[in-house]
């Protein structure tokens, strides 16, 4: 089954990088338009929760999806409904229906493809690649996404100064489309086991064994309550830095850039060093070590005076975010059964869109009221301490350990 692997390999991850291309500029052009348009915090925070919103409530029936139906397909399909919606935007926008609400509207309809997508995608990578070549596989996926975030921001800047907003819509769709005929017609993967048997078991009874699966695994329970508290502690690095640099360092414009850029740096170098170097034998203590380093650079972030050294803490933040990102994906690969996969990564989806936002909505109010340095500092240290928590499971550690 896995013969022809690195050629699969090489069009899933062709597929998915000019896909996610296409996305990733729309996004950021929806995000500078209605910024530009609007100079306004809510509604900015508004569209962020129209992005997030729709996934937590999709990704449980998502990784039922994925384990029922052939994976293969449904990404084909989220990708489908995208650029079907994406181009009803466009056509909208082009007729002088240029809404900010259909902008939100858009991010919505956006996220429902996305939270169908992931479930799936993590799932259907452990069909096509051996399971000792996960981690490398996984470190190149995610330099990819990460060269695609350092140049889509600045592509789609420069676009919109040159063409209009539904020019970049189409570009979205002639990419989703080239997408969907790679998967569709290049690559030749079959369905797995239990997408090609009559389903009997009734959909929720499905989604039911998902979360009893979850509760039975103690090493996937204790995993994602660290991912919830995770998620939410790193919510003002990930969002108020921006806010930060404006406040502490001035609001030139090239110091916002400068900063995703480094990020963006940083984790293409992340990859790049998981795919290579692979981590330590066990999961666990290569996902402990990315954790302690996020403290450190979380802590650094809040107390650094200079802005060069602030955008070398930015730059290691980004690198250990594949350090942890790769090992904990590879780490439900290799452990969760085939069939209950979809499910898992269905939670985790859910999960991890929830705690994000969820953080925003204590943190961002709290941003005007205590210095962001202090919310920083404070979760830093938090970040810092929960580290320990992953080395101080024996379920985890246990988990985390190569195959004889």
């Amino acid at each position: 089954m896995k013969n022809n692997w690195k050629k699969d390999t090489f069009l899933f991850l062709a597929g998915q990088t000019i896909s996610l291309f296409g996305s990733s500029l729309v996004q950021y052009a929806i995000m500078w338009y209605i910024t530009l348009n609007t100079k306004s915090g809510v509604m900015m925070t508004i569209s962020i929760i129209c992005g997030f919103v729709p996934t937590f409530f999709l990704s449980p029936f998502a990784g039922v999806w994925a384990d029922r139906y052939n994976r293969k397909m449904l990404i084909i399909l989220a990708d489908t409904f995208i650029a079907v919606t994406t181009l009803l935007m466009a056509v909208l926008f082009y007729a002088g229906y240029d809404s900010i609400w259909l902008l939100f509207l858009m991010s919505s309809f956006r996220a429902i493809g996305s939270g169908t997508q992931l479930p799936a995608i993590g799932a259907f990578i452990p069909q096509i690649v051996p399971e000792d070549k996960l981690t490398k596989v996984n470190g190149i996926n995610s330099s990819i996404q990460a060269m695609i975030m350092l140049v889509s921001p600045m592509l789609s800047g420069a676009l919109l100064t040159m063409a209009t907003i539904e020019t970049i819509f189409f570009i979205d769709v002639v990419t989703a489309a080239v997408a969907v005929v790679i998967l569709l017609f290049f690559l030749k993967v079959p369905a797995h086991a239990k997408a090609q048997t009559p389903q009997e078991i009734s959909y929720f009874r499905d989604l039911h064994d998902g979360i009893v699966y979850i509760g039975n695994h103690t090493y996937v329970r204790k995993f994602f309550v660290f991912c919830a508290f995770f998620f939410f502690l790193i919510a003002p690095a990930a969002f108020l830095t921006p806010l930060q640099v404006t406040r502490s360092f001035g609001d030139d414009v090239w110091r916002l850039t400068a900063i995703e850029i480094s990020f963006s740096i940083g984790m293409m170098l992340g990859g790049i060093l998981m795919a290579s170097w692979g981590g330590f034998k066990n999961k666990v203590h290569t996902m402990t070590f990315a954790c302690l380093i996020i403290g450190v650079c979380t802590f650094a972030l809040g107390i650094i005076p200079i802005f060069w050294i602030y955008l070398f803490f930015m730059v290691l933040t980004g690198v250990s975010i594949p350090i942890f990102n790769t090992p904990s994906t590879v780490l439900l690969q290799e452990k969760v059964e085939p069939d209950f996969l979809g499910r898992v990564f269905g939670v985790m989806g859910m999960i991890s869109s929830a705690m994000m936002p969820l953080g925003m909505l204590v943190f961002g109010p709290t941003a005007d009221i205590i210095r962001i340095e202090w919310l920083l500092i404070g979760t830093g240290v938090l970040l810092f301490i929960q580290s320990f928590f992953l080395i101080g499971s024996k379920d985890l550690v246990e988990a985390g350990k190569p195959k004889q």
